[in-house]
């Protein structure tokens, strides 16, 4: 195997997300921060700032490519200490230091009304398996990745080959279809019928497993790393475009769902605002697939890249303690753009001190992959020629 130059123009799309989820957050969402409506504050910027709660339908797209790059050639353990060894340091350091923040402090923003069993549970990544509430309210993402981690896991124990990834696709898709099909609010609007028990249960199994709402983005970054490797393909085309429609659809329903709650004047979010984030979240990872943004090789993206984790992970309770002691003696948009530094440069202490050397530590304390980087058996079909260091697979 050969190894292939890291892909920095996703580095650049993986902070691109960060910081626009970082922007909503701050300047859209954290009234209780605040104590007063942020897009009211930063009213200038509200229509596009609303729209950064998106970042985070960014990031699933990055992982379905990098994940299928990740998982190609490797055997389920590898797969799984590669993954382990990427989640875990950054988010375990994560959740204690929100554990002692609450404990040992007096800061009450995003205060969890937790009992130290919460917290346990937290560092498995499992809690919501366990009806437990996030440490964090980011963390909710990293639950759909972990589901897609474990399809993945179970793609590579049957073998991933190109012929596979559209029949893998297409199962998904019909598991996600009957997961929707299946759901009591469609059932009692359309038809006026209540589900019995059995199905409701049934809809929350092809839920947890096929998730619905993530999956379009997945199944897109998943094809759009087919058409980066191997060129135009009906089939991934078909796919790219098959997603399209669910994946506005649940960004216009997510969002939506904000603007009914809130009220148009205090979440100013369009649709056509939304259908055009969507669309250029496709376009951008779309330019990474064809080859357009090479360009991009500027070495400090791989910089930005690594610490995208560690920012997506603390810039939420940073701003629990950087923002109520200033907001009323500095102004608000000065505040901001120095708590947005802070998280950049803690994110990146996170990163060098605790995610990087962590990361080595596990992927040495746990069996290593021995399959990666010989020799294959000749096969009809290509496979990718890639190493463990092509790219480091993206979490939000």
């Amino acid at each position: 195997m050969t190894d292939q130059p890291r892909l920095r123009e996703l580095d650049a799309l993986r902070f691109l997300a960060a910081f626009a989820v970082m922007a909503f957050h701050y300047l859209s969402a954290f009234k209780s921060i605040w104590v007063t409506e942020p897009n009211h504050i930063f009213a200038p910027v509200a229509p596009v700032t609303t729209l950064g709660i998106l970042g985070v339908e960014l990031f699933f797209l990055i992982s379905g490519f990098v994940i299928l790059m990740s998982a190609w050639g490797r055997t389920v353990g590898g797969f799984a200490v590669s993954r382990f060894a990427r989640l875990y340091p950054a988010y375990w350091f994560t959740v204690l230091a929100i554990w002692a923040l609450y404990s040992f402090t007096s800061v009450q923003g995003f205060r969890p009304k937790f009992e130290v069993s919460d917290y346990l549970w937290n560092l498995t990544m499992f809690q919501s398996a366990a009806k437990v509430g996030h440490a964090s309210g980011v963390f909710w993402s990293l639950w759909a990745e972990l589901r897609f981690y474990i399809l993945m896991a179970v793609f590579v124990i049957i073998g991933i080959t190109l012929k596979r990834c559209y029949a893998f696709m297409g199962l998904w898709s019909l598991g996600a279809l009957a997961a929707e099909f299946t759901t009591k609010t469609w059932l009692v609007d359309l038809f006026g019928i209540t589900p019995e028990r059995w199905l409701v249960k049934t809809n929350e199994w092809l839920t947890l497993i096929f998730m619905p709402r993530q999956m379009p983005y997945f199944i897109a970054g998943m094809c759009f790393f087919l058409l980066w490797r191997y060129g135009h393909s009906f089939l991934s085309w078909f796919f790219v475009a098959l997603s399209f429609y669910p994946a506005v659809w649940v960004a216009l329903e997510r969002v939506g769902s904000r603007v009914k709650s809130k009220g148009y004047e205090d979440f100013p979010a369009s649709e056509t605002g939304v259908v055009i984030a969507i669309t250029l979240i496709y376009l951008l990872i779309a330019a990474v697939a064809l080859g357009w943004l090479k360009w991009m090789t500027w070495k400090g993206l791989t910089i930005l890249g690594a610490l995208t984790y560690p920012l997506y992970l603390v810039h939420q309770t940073l701003a629990a303690v950087v923002i109520p002691p200033l907001k009323d003696s500095m102004n608000p948009w000065l505040l901001a753009a120095l708590t947005m530094v802070i998280a950049i440069v803690v994110s990146y202490l996170v990163y060098a001190l605790i995610d990087k050397p962590g990361q080595r530590l596990l992927r040495k304390l746990m069996p290593r992959d021995k399959t990666r980087g010989r020799r294959r058996k000749p096969s009809s079909e290509p496979i990718p020629e890639m190493s463990p260091r092509t790219h480091q697979a993206s979490v939000p």
